[in-house]
């Protein structure tokens, strides 16, 4: 019999017909049959449940029991999860770290950064700088290249030991996929996509508020008797600090048996988008084109205008749906959220879905030959004409004009 914490799961072979429902509904692939019998890898079972309730002989016995936690007053802190690549802090982390000080100055407790890879150790200072009091470092060659499983195992441990009342994760590809693995394994519950973030003082609730409805509405979330309370915050939606390089912190080194960076998938190679212009959520000036370009090739236009003028090439859905561009191109609800200098809209009309990922920018240039297209209703300047005559003009004259 398999068991984790109080729950407990068991095949009754007596019962069980070889159906192979279980099998099939187990998302780890923890069930095999055997000699038309269903058996469970133990090695493999999370104890989800996932297949007790399709089996239809009642051969799966689940005891769900409850999970021995500590009292939630026993829950102190505010964490961060650093996110890294190439041994390079992600900015998130740093908008994290600024929103995340200002959550623990209301709670009154500290601000901590989880930071796991190989060699980060020289990262922590700048951590300091940028809020945190704190730094939980785990180090090992292993961890060099993030893989799902290590890391949860590694931030489960460190929550188990510490107990962190509040754990931010960025929205980013990692950070969604890491933060729903940690909420499973330490039954806790997890707000995605978060854009704003306040503190109860009284309940010490972390009010959560993201976007609902394709963004018709605005949501509070609470988790009020679980902890920690764990979300992940859309990138360039939270403020960065300035930087207060006085400012100094605990390093606290933590080391774990082999068995916590093992993984059962293998990372082979990281193949990277080779693009001439910068990065799509670091970008001051993003020039995005949508269904209104009518094909593939008129994105060679959007980055000629993108390339001239510094910027990054983002797209809406319609436009990634049709296979004009990579979906690490995609702006808005489903995709990357951006707050650039200057937001170019080429072609694109303007759905509420869109606008939840770009319309904090600074400002924003809408061209497209609808005047009555939604987008507008956000613009700082619209420009109403054939996207193939507008932004080849303001190409040449933004060329001719940063030339001089």
């Amino acid at each position: 019999m398999g068991q984790g914490k109080d729950r407990s799961i068991e095949i009754i072979v007596d019962k069980c017909t070889g159906c192979t429902l279980c099998v099939r509904s187990c998302p780890f692939g923890a069930i095999r049959m055997e000699n038309k019998k269903a058996v469970i890898d133990y090695t493999k079972c999370t104890l989800c449940g996932a297949c007790f309730p399709v089996c239809k002989f009642n051969a799966i016995k689940f005891e769900k029991g409850e999970e021995a936690k500590a009292p939630l007053g026993d829950y102190k802190g505010v964490w961060v999860f650093g996110e890294q690549k190439k041994g390079v802090v992600q900015s998130v982390a740093f908008e994290l770290l600024g929103e995340g000080r200002k959550l623990a100055d209301q709670l009154g407790t500290e601000l901590a950064c989880v930071l796991i890879g190989e060699g980060m150790q020289q990262k922590a200072e700048e951590l300091f700088w940028r809020g945190a009091d704190k730094v939980y470092l785990v180090e090992d060659p292993r961890l060099k290249n993030y893989q799902d499983e290590p890391y949860t195992n590694i931030i489960v441990e460190l929550i188990k030991e510490f107990k962190p009342e509040v754990v931010l994760y960025g929205a980013t590809s990692i950070g969604r996929s890491l933060a729903s693995r940690i909420a499973v394994k330490v039954y806790t519950g997890l707000t995605a996509d978060c854009t704003k973030l306040d503190i109860d003082k009284e309940k010490h609730l972390l009010l959560q508020t993201r976007p609902a409805f394709g963004g018709n509405i605005m949501a509070t979330i609470l988790c009020t008797n679980y902890r920690p309370q764990m979300a992940t915050v859309r990138h360039k939606v939270m403020k960065e600090l300035t930087l207060d390089k006085s400012r100094k912190g605990q390093v606290i080194k933590k080391a774990y048996p082999d068995s916590v960076y093992a993984s059962r998938t293998k990372l082979v190679d990281i193949v990277e988008e080779i693009s001439e212009t910068v990065n799509l959520a670091e970008a001051n000036i993003i020039v995005s084109g949508g269904r209104g370009l009518g094909k593939a090739e008129g994105f060679k236009m959007i980055e000629e205008l993108a390339k001239v003028l510094g910027g990054a090439v983002g797209a809406s859905r319609s436009a990634v749906d049709s296979e004009w561009i990579p979906y690490s191109h995609q702006v808005g609800q489903t995709g990357k959220t951006v707050c650039p200098k200057v937001y170019f809209a080429c072609g694109i009309s303007g759905q509420i879905q869109h606008l939840a990922g770009m319309s904090s920018s600074d400002v924003i240039v809408a061209i497209n030959k609808d005047p009555n297209a939604p987008i507008f209703s956000v613009a700082t300047y619209g420009i109403v004409g054939d996207v193939y005559e507008v932004v080849p003009a303001l190409t040449q004259k933004f060329r001719e004009i940063l030339k001089k």
